[in-house]
């Protein structure tokens, strides 16, 4: 594809960014044969024109980078691809389990789809999740302690992280911001990104439980790679390049 002129290469970016969502530029060097400051410049000059926006290694339709935005707002957002990941995620949940469950309204989709066969044990930093759960007698809720945030009804801090140190838990399900295939996992605060840290840390199991919309995003705290991760589930709205490129990491992928 040599020789092809500026708005070719233009055309060519634009149809990439459609069909897959994001294109890197060392894909896009060898595809046009052009160098990657030709690349770069052409990204530039397209998210001038607010067609696209740059990445780190490439670029994307949608704006990599997140607003933190208070819980009841988030809530209304894709509530039912929320709802089926949190009924696929609850039926994960072994008799006489003992798990984590985050902050998020993904989190809180999957705390009203638990309907406890037996004894069940919950570790939560977040206030919504075990309100939740409290309804039912056979659930042992675990309430993190520490620094309320309004915007997420989740406590962060020392306190929450300290006491996760006590525990060994066999899953996490995690909800998170953003999810980056370079990255890894983010939230849009810095304190609850390092108590999810230590969440992971505690589980013999990490599971991501995100909807299609998170993919491709960045938070501004990291909470861990993708390679700490084994599974995620998700919607049908996540594009098949971004699940090829995770299964191939050995990483689990449900769509419900």
């Amino acid at each position: 594809m040599s020789m092809i002129n500026i708005a070719e290469r233009h055309k060519y970016i634009l149809d990439r960014l459609a069909e897959k969502g994001y294109v890197n530029v060392i894909d896009l060097c060898k595809e046009l044969d052009v160098s990657g400051v030709t690349i770069r410049k052409d990204l530039k000059l397209l998210e001038d024109k607010a067609l696209l926006f740059r990445s780190h290694g490439g670029a994307t339709v949608n704006n990599p980078y997140i607003n933190d935005k208070p819980v009841n707002e988030k809530e209304k957002l894709r509530r039912d691809e929320k709802n089926l990941i949190g009924a696929a995620a609850a039926t994960l949940i072994a008799h006489n389990d003992a798990i984590i469950i985050s902050s998020g309204t993904t989190a809180l989709a999957l705390a009203r789809n638990i309907h406890p066969k037996g004894h069940l044990t919950v570790i939560t930093p977040a206030l919504n999740v075990a309100q939740e759960l409290l309804r039912y007698p056979e659930i042992e809720v675990l309430q993190l302690g520490g620094i309320v945030r309004n915007s997420s009804s989740s406590v962060t801090g020392n306190y929450a992280e300290r006491i996760l140190a006590d525990f060994s838990c066999s899953k996490l399900f995690l909800g998170l911001e953003g999810i980056d295939i370079e990255f890894g996992l983010t939230t849009t605060n810095l304190m609850e990104a390092q108590l999810n840290q230590r969440m992971v840390a505690a589980a013999q199991k990490t599971i991501v439980i995100a909807d299609s919309s998170k993919f491709g995003r960045r938070g501004f705290g990291k909470i861990c790679g993708l390679e700490d991760i084994d599974e995620i589930i998700t919607d049908s709205g996540i594009s098949a390049h971004i699940v090829k490129a995770v299964e191939e990491m050995g990483i689990n992928v449900t769509i419900v």
